[in-house]
């Protein structure tokens, strides 16, 4: 994959290292080139100096070859800009932002932005979104993640009850029409809803299915 990283902070410098690590095609954007120094020797792709929703620097980064772009800088507006413009005009197939107030979550919701919050671990769950899809982790403790998601047709009639895997993930409680429903076992679900649960980091395979379908 090609993956552009924009911010190279702590959290996002440790992304591109990661993605790197796996072979993947990585570019950096950070406005500071300096900070381009925390990738360390070893890192084999691209940096771009610059501001990541400049449009001249995205291309330059390669976005229009892009598979995935994490906006990761240390700024939610900027994250926010950084991932309308590659969605939106450049159709980056995944869109990840880093959301550090969680009061901005609506927002992110509405705008259908998929993101990760929290404070910990960070740079692991993005990674985990990129390879595994459309899920976020709103906060990451040991092996466990509180998750958000939106489902697909594959939850459109099921139970509660029925999308719950041993052991490994239970759901919370649904969002639907901007309403938070915490639903009994046999509530039916629909298309849309978004999911909001436990998920043991072993467990994102198996409820891959239950998202909504990448744009």
């Amino acid at each position: 994959m090609h993956v552009i990283v924009a911010g190279c902070g702590r959290v996002g410098s440790q992304l591109a290292i990661l993605l790197s690590y796996e072979g993947h095609d990585v570019a950096v954007i950070d406005r500071d080139p300096e900070s381009f120094g925390r990738l360390g020797d070893a890192f084999n792709g691209l940096t771009v100096e610059g501001l990541g929703f400049d449009q001249d620097v995205l291309k330059e980064a390669g976005v229009r070859q892009a598979d995935v772009l994490a906006a990761v800088t240390d700024k939610d507006n900027s994250n926010l800009m950084i991932a309308e413009v590659a969605s939106k005009i450049y159709e980056v197939p995944t869109v990840i932002a880093r959301l550090y107030n969680p009061e901005r979550e609506r927002t992110y919701q509405q705008l259908g932005l998929d993101y990760v919050c929290g404070t910990t671990l960070v740079a692991q769950a993005l990674l985990d979104k990129i390879m595994l899809g459309r899920t976020h982790a709103i906060s990451v403790r040991g092996d466990v993640e509180i998750v958000q998601f939106v489902g697909g047709s594959a939850i459109d009639g099921e139970t509660v009850l029925s999308i719950q895997t041993a052991e490994e993930f239970r759901v919370a409680y649904i969002i639907r029409d901007n309403t938070e429903i915490i639903p009994l076992p046999e509530t039916r679900l629909k298309k849309g809803d978004v999911i909001v649960g436990a998920l043991k980091t072993s467990g994102h395979a198996r409820i891959a299915h239950l998202k909504e379908e990448a744009r």
